[in-house]
């Protein structure tokens, strides 16, 4: 079975910083892609980032690029996403998906992880 436990949100202050972890299982880790989505309240899915199965190659939304880093460990199956510089407007639900984001994002079978930003 395929599961992906998102972790590591919280309550931030504007200018912090949250690591945001996705550990994953049931599949073959190494050979996927993971891409990091967002949910604001009232508002849709928002891709936010992408690291690649090989070459670890990363691509952000021009709204975190700068401030997120994405990264993988696949000696423990598990993508982290650092956020600095933090914004109120980062405050949503982060998700952590399998595979490359389609046009339209496929809505996330996890839970994820709610990081809220405020003073």
């Amino acid at each position: 079975e395929v599961q992906l436990v998102e972790s590591g949100g919280g309550l931030a202050q504007p200018g912090g910083s949250l690591k945001l972890s996705c550990a994953a299982s049931g599949f073959a880790f190494s050979s996927d892609s993971i891409y990091w989505v967002r949910q604001a309240p009232g508002k849709g899915l928002e891709w936010v980032s992408t690291i690649s199965a090989r070459f670890d190659i990363t691509n952000y939304a021009s709204s975190v690029k700068g401030r997120f880093t994405i990264s993988r460990d696949n000696a423990k199956n598990t993508v982290h996403l650092q956020m600095n510089s933090l914004k109120p407007e980062d405050t949503a639900v982060y998700y952590c998906m399998r595979g490359l984001p389609t046009p339209v994002l496929a809505s996330p079978g996890s839970r994820g992880t709610q990081v809220t930003v405020s003073s």
